[in-house]
């Protein structure tokens, strides 16, 4: 009666194993990406109103989109260079809104202020140093970054747009 019993619930025991590991992430599944074609959406951001891409020269891209993902490690990278003819106070004003979604967002241009500056996440500024006359606003977690760096281009501006995750022993 016991083998019975035991016979009956292997098929059951089965079927639940294979139901809960559908359920879980494929943990052994590698991968990458590069690719000249970042957007909007893979950096999480809105473009500002009536911006278009730049190119520093004719040979250049103005994105980029790296990954690579093993497990549960993994890093993504995606950046979008735009120019607008809006000076960069407006533009820095629009991204501070925008860039407020992913949490406290913190103002790496000013050295000694970034210095102090952290998010409830961890994230801080000790990585990120503008340039003279750049600002750079950052947001989000320590594993996950959207980073704005604007500068002032004639009359108008030129931004980057920045996403960038690292997850597992590449968080570290």
């Amino acid at each position: 009666m016991a083998l019975l019993l035991a016979a009956a619930a292997m098929p059951a025991a089965a079927q639940d194993k294979k139901d809960s590991d559908a359920n879980k992430p494929d943990n052994d599944s590698i991968g990458f990406v590069a690719s000249k074609n970042a957007s909007a959406k893979e950096i999480g951001l809105p473009l500002y109103s009536g911006s278009r891409r730049h190119q520093d020269d004719s040979h250049g891209s103005s994105s980029i989109q790296l990954g690579a993902r093993g497990g549960r490690s993994g890093f993504k990278l995606a950046v979008l260079k735009m120019q607008s003819d809006d000076a960069p106070d407006k533009v820095t004003a629009f991204y501070r809104k925008a860039l407020s979604k992913y949490g406290k967002v913190l103002n790496c241009s000013d050295s000694f202020a970034a210095e102090k500056d952290r998010s409830s996440d961890g994230l801080d500024c000790e990585s990120d140093h503008a340039d003279n006359g750049e600002t750079v606003l950052k947001s989000g977690t320590k594993d996950v970054e959207h980073i704005v760096s604007i500068k002032r281009n004639g009359s108008g501006s030129v931004y980057d747009l920045v996403y960038l995750e690292a997850k597992g022993s590449l968080s570290k």
